[in-house]
């Protein structure tokens, strides 16, 4: 086995679970197969996603924050995992403070642990431009009709540095998410695949959520697709500044500002446990 001995760090996000690697220290090559092996949850240790923290490439950063999908993808955005990120390299003594900057494929990101534990995530400005998602659609819209497993549905398309489909449902108990999560991530007008949000406005401060999430299914949490959900609901008019988005594993709290703006997300991030690969 490639990664006999590697050390590692068990994570969660309100419940959306990462294996969380420090590739500074030590080697790890992030094979596709070797993803797969660690999140399995069967024969591996099990994740949703896992974290890799590499050395920053450019001046400007940190460090370099590299996702993986449990089937072995990489990924551009995980909202969740970039507070993990923050407590990792904190509790690791690799920061030297609360504020880190970061390296993603969807751009660069700014982490704080905030005094209370919980992680403030600047997760950059909303893209509403249907090539920045990526989405087949000739102009920008609030909304796009899309035609589903023979259904008609209303979808916002969203790049949070990663692509989110968003439907607003009235009873999210009763949404269709097993259905129309897998057909909706593999539709051919997203050409890169796509996160499914499916939200519940409960007040323009309120909102519950479920998300199908690409390469892995859904999730307990998932904290880029909170910050879509958030940017389509202001953009639509349907949500004020600052959002509690309740999802299966718990509570985030989001703030946009609007158009042109940075979104804030901010949440816990909790160690497991920690260990070696046997």
């Amino acid at each position: 086995m490639e990664y006999k001995g590697l050390r590692f760090a068990k994570m969660h996000g309100l419940g959306n679970d990462f294996v969380v690697i420090d590739a500074i220290n030590q080697r790890f090559e992030p094979t596709p197969e070797n993803v797969r092996r660690l999140a399995d949850r069967h024969r591996g240790i099990g994740c949703d996603q896992l974290l890799l923290v590499e050395p920053a490439e450019g001046e400007e950063a940190d460090f370099r924050y590299r996702i993986f999908n449990a089937d072995g993808g990489e990924v551009g955005q995980c909202g969740n995992g970039a507070r993990c990120f923050a407590r990792f390299v904190v509790d690791h003594g690799l920061a030297a403070g609360p504020e880190i900057r970061v390296e993603t494929l969807g751009g660069p990101m700014r982490l704080r642990l905030e005094p209370d534990g919980q992680v403030c995530v600047d997760m950059g400005v909303p893209r509403f431009d249907p090539a920045d998602v990526p989405f087949d659609a000739p102009e920008r819209a609030r909304r796009y009709p899309l035609e589903v497993g023979g259904e008609h549905h209303e979808i916002a398309a969203v790049s949070m540095g990663n692509p989110h489909a968003i439907l607003r449902v009235d009873d999210l108990d009763a949404a269709p998410v097993a259905r129309l999560g897998p057909l909706i991530e593999a539709h051919p007008r997203f050409p890169q695949r796509v996160n499914v949000g499916f939200m519940q406005i409960i007040t323009p401060r309120h909102i519950r959520l479920r998300v199908f999430e690409r390469g892995v299914g859904e999730t307990q949490a998932c904290g880029s697709g909170a910050c879509a959900a958030v940017a389509v609901g202001r953009d639509n008019g349907w949500l004020e500044e600052c959002v509690a988005v309740d999802l299966t594993g718990g509570g985030l709290m989001i703030r946009w500002e609007g158009e042109g703006k940075s979104l804030r997300m901010t949440g816990p991030a909790s160690t497991v446990y920690e260990g070696r690969v046997a």
